[in-house]
């Protein structure tokens, strides 16, 4: 956990690596075949598979693109069992994920890092149940997760940026940390106090889909107890499925449990990396291509 000050940022993360448990789902009853329906096209949004890794990052750094390398399968079949309903990552299950975040409620998701519980940002509600969900203080803020790099500026001020800065590095494993300003449509019910929030644009179809149809941001926090090591896949936090509408099943993901790159851009000029995450290098050299500086803490 990275803080700035005593305020926290992004998706729970612990670096410690326990055995992964494989991500094939045992025997379940009830099993049972949803019908699929056809969304109603969704702007700006390719329709060509899953998972869209960005390819901004690949010339940075090889290391980077071969985590990335990776992609997910897609499944028509969800299953309905006593812990609630799983279903696969998929554009044609988006409706029923945006349905139940009208209704209050909140699901897991797949990202491009972890894996993720999400709820309607301008619902205090929802935004409470998670927080119940993960025993995490109320006082730890919650990043919010937006379809489109445009949508930024809807929900916190970008004006200071420098021009091309926000698309260099979204979508992607970084969370930017940003003032709300005074246009903020931000409902002062999430991370009441705060002047800041944390956002995030996953490079991940199906997260931003369903931020698009939404029609608003998504309060995004890892899927799991706060404080235990993070999750890559949907069994990592099983004990806690009963407590999701449904459960978006995108496989095993490839990044660790590193998280998110958490990087402060409130002060003009200048950024602070509060978590290095899985993408520090290349945010780092994203950064300075756009003449940022290091900010230092005086001594």
């Amino acid at each position: 956990m990275y803080t700035r000050g005593s305020v926290s940022y992004g998706l729970d993360s612990r670096m410690s690596l326990p055995t992964r448990i494989a991500v094939s789902l045992p025997p379940l009853v009830n099993a049972r075949v949803l019908p699929s329906f056809s969304p109603p096209t969704l702007r700006g949004l390719p329709r060509t598979g899953l998972v869209s890794f960005s390819s901004k990052f690949t010339s940075l750094g090889g290391n980077f693109a071969k985590k990335m390398a990776w992609s997910s399968e897609k499944n028509e079949v969800g299953v309905e069992n006593n812990h609630g309903l799983v279903l696969p990552a998929a554009e044609s299950y988006a409706q029923e994920a945006c349905e139940a975040l009208r209704a209050g409620k909140v699901i897991a998701v797949p990202t491009d890092t972890l894996y993720g519980f999400a709820c309607d940002a301008c619902s205090s509600e929802a935004v409470n149940r998670i927080y119940e969900i993960k025993g995490r203080k109320h006082t730890s803020p919650l990043a919010i997760c937006v379809g489109d790099v445009s949508e930024i500026k809807h929900f916190a001020d970008t004006e200071h940026l420098p021009n091309g800065l926000l698309e260099s590095l979204l979508p992607g494993p970084v969370t930017v940390v940003l003032k709300r300003g005074e246009s903020s449509i931000l409902e002062k019910s999430l991370n009441p106090g705060l002047d800041s929030i944390g956002v995030r644009v996953p490079d991940y179809d199906f997260v931003r889909i369903v931020s698009r149809g939404l029609g608003s941001a998504l309060a995004l926090t890892s899927a799991n107890l706060s404080g235990q090591p993070s999750s890559v896949s949907i069994k990592d936090f099983e004990n806690l499925w009963e407590h999701c509408a449904y459960v978006y099943d995108g496989g095993e993901l490839p990044s660790g449990r590193a998280g998110s790159t958490v990087v402060d851009l409130t002060r003009i000029g200048k950024y602070k990396i509060l978590r290095p995450g899985s993408a520090k290098v290349e945010t780092i050299a994203i950064l300075e291509r756009h003449s940022l500086v290091e900010e230092t803490t005086a001594t």
